[in-house]
């Protein structure tokens, strides 16, 4: 162990002398107290130290004691369903420890290692077995949806198992190989935050992430290994869209970080997530959820980390080939940390204040999402979906600049839209997805009407928007009766298409041959009213018709697996249009 000496204090920041021996962004127990610190600066006997608990009462003088390793996590089974700090102590463990308030310098093991796992150890590996990074050794079954593959850690040099254990039931500290250099793997293995893990190919994305949200599955979807960033104002639905995401998508795993937004919203997941059920798996959902928990009243230095932390988590998931879905909430609040972190660094600050080093920050998170071939040859993806909390809802200001140069995927939340109760408030003007074009096989594949019904509708509502200005200045009845029509139908497309319930048991989440249909039916409608405003019928009687209405309901009425029942509304709809087309052409 190396030891020093606390020379000043500045906040979270400490500077401490006699611990040139160390290395850049070593683990450093601060003060008597031992709160956990990393060195972020060395320069000249001079160390700077970031600490990631309160340091109210620590004085000049104390001990600092360098532990000579990385802020790491520990990675094996256990960690899904945990609820962990940005710094993986186990939340759940303290509070039984010690109560709901953490005493200074308290820490627990991440992992349970008193918990027995069963590990099945993959046939034909045995002593003298060759090795290499990333080969799976075995399974252990962690939850009914997630079965975690022991992996040797990217670290192991050895090539040669010199002993092998087998099937059998271990604790996560148990030895169960050692290589030809003596090197130990248990079921658990440490990884530092900062350092990405390696991986044999990177890929590019061709599948879309399903959400079971109209408007991104078919407007702007997400690619699994894609980026995407959800800014806007206090209020309009960030928390609300990131949840409803993490509760439908199709990944496999999902990582929840709470950065530095309010507790509250922390506790809406912790009592909602064990009781909604994954449609995939009939199972509970946090069986498949791994939550970070860093909000707002927490120490501002933990903020910084814990969205390398959740990263990870995501990239040792991804190792195993699962689709993980990473959550962030918010980077704004993250960056808000740096700021402050900087400023007690005596830092130049650059635009807003916000350190110089923000998009080299923000693209060591982003960059690190992607779809791979892992070590061992499997397929695996992290994507990243990051709230932005913009003040004021300036999509002008650094942050949200920042994230858009590292991000493909734009939903932007519209103030008007969430006034209206619109939810969820991704305005169609301002957003975009950089991935529709890239998932267009995939989903020509499973439907081939995805491409054009996404164009025509997407057309309209752009229509509809030049349209809406010209209705201020002179009103609807100036407007021809083909934009009168195209104006109801894009109120169609809103309020029976886009517009989503998460509190309905029917609409809170919507299968793609939902989707598909609900479109086409409107599209149709579109058209075949076009046909009969040609033919001379009047604009009331076709945007009056019953069918009209019925459309608008399928959302909520008819569940996913009734969709035949939607063909029952087509009929109505060709029955009514057609009438009226028939008695103007005759």
């Amino acid at each position: 162990m190396i030891e020093g000496k606390i020379t000043r204090i500045s906040g979270p920041i400490i500077y401490a002398e006699g611990l040139d021996a160390c290395g850049l962004y070593d683990v450093v127990d601060v003060g008597e107290q031992k709160l956990i610190g990393e060195i972020i600066r060395q320069n000249k006997g001079n160390t700077t130290i970031q600490v990631y608990e309160e340091d109210t009462g620590m004085h000049i003088g104390e001990k600092v004691v360098c532990t000579q390793r990385p802020l790491s996590l520990r990675l094996g089974p256990g960690v899904v369903g945990n609820i962990y700090d940005g710094i993986q102590r186990p939340l759940q463990a303290m509070y039984e420890n010690s109560g709901a308030f953490l005493l200074p310098g308290e820490r627990a093991e991440p992992l349970d290692t008193k918990k027995i796992w069963h590990f099945d150890a993959v046939q034909g590996i045995s002593e003298g077995s060759p090795i290499k990074a990333g080969m799976v050794l075995g399974t252990v079954k962690e939850t009914e949806s997630i079965t975690e593959k022991i992996m040797v850690p990217p670290s192991v040099r050895g090539r040669v198992l010199k002993s092998f254990k087998g099937s059998g039931d271990y604790t996560v500290d148990d030895v169960i190989a050692v290589t030809e250099l003596d090197e130990e793997i248990q079921l658990a293995q440490y990884w530092p935050v900062r350092k990405p893990r390696p991986y044999e190919q990177k890929l590019g994305v061709t599948e879309p992430l399903i959400t079971g949200q109209r408007v991104i599955d078919v407007f702007f979807p997400l690619s699994k290994g894609g980026t995407a960033a959800i800014p806007g104002g206090f209020g309009t639905g960030k928390t609300m869209t990131q949840h409803a995401v993490a509760k439908w998508c199709d990944a496999d795993l999902i990582v929840y970080i709470g950065c530095g937004e309010r507790g509250n919203e922390m506790t809406e997941v912790l009592t909602e997530f064990p009781e909604l059920i994954d449609p995939r798996t009939g199972r509970s959902i946090m069986e498949r959820t791994i939550l970070i928990a860093n909000t707002s009243n927490m120490p501002v230095a933990a903020r910084e980390v814990s969205l390398y932390s959740g990263i990870t988590l995501a990239e040792y998931f991804r190792d195993m080939g699962m689709h993980v879905a990473i959550m962030a909430d918010s980077t704004s609040r993250w960056a808000e940390a740096l700021r402050e972190l900087s400023g007690r660094m005596e830092e130049m600050p650059a635009e807003e204040g916000f350190p110089a080093y923000l998009p080299t920050r923000l693209a060591s998170f982003y960059e690190r999402a992607g779809r791979v071939i892992s070590l061992e040859g499997q397929e695996g993806s992290v994507s990243v979906i990051g709230a932005v909390s913009p003040p004021g809802g300036d999509f002008s200001e650094p942050v949200t600049q920042h994230t858009k140069r590292f991000i493909r995927c734009f939903w932007a939340l519209d103030r008007e839209l969430a006034n209206a109760r619109h939810y969820p408030a991704i305005g169609w003007i301002d957003s975009y997805s950089e991935y529709a074009d890239e998932v267009r096989a995939w989903w020509e594949a499973h439907n081939p009407l995805w491409s054009s019904l996404r164009q025509k509708a997407l057309d309209i509502l752009k229509t509809e928007n030049r349209l809406q200005q010209i209705v201020r200045l002179v009103g609807p009845d100036a407007l021809p009766n083909s934009d009168r029509l195209l104006l109801r139908v894009a109120d169609m497309i809103k309020n029976g298409f886009l517009q989503q319930n998460a509190f309905d048991d029917i609409d809170k989440y919507c299968s793609t041959e939902k989707q598909i249909l609900i479109l086409e039916l409107i599209i149709a409608y579109y058209e075949r009213a076009v046909e009969c405003i040609k033919a001379g019928a009047p604009l009331s009687q076709v945007i009056s018709l019953p069918a009209c209405d019925e459309i608008v309901r399928i959302k909520m009425v008819y569940k996913n697996d009734e969709l035949d029942k939607i063909e029952e509304v087509r009929t109505h709809m060709d029955s009514q249009l057609g009438e009226i087309e028939r008695a103007f052409k005759n």
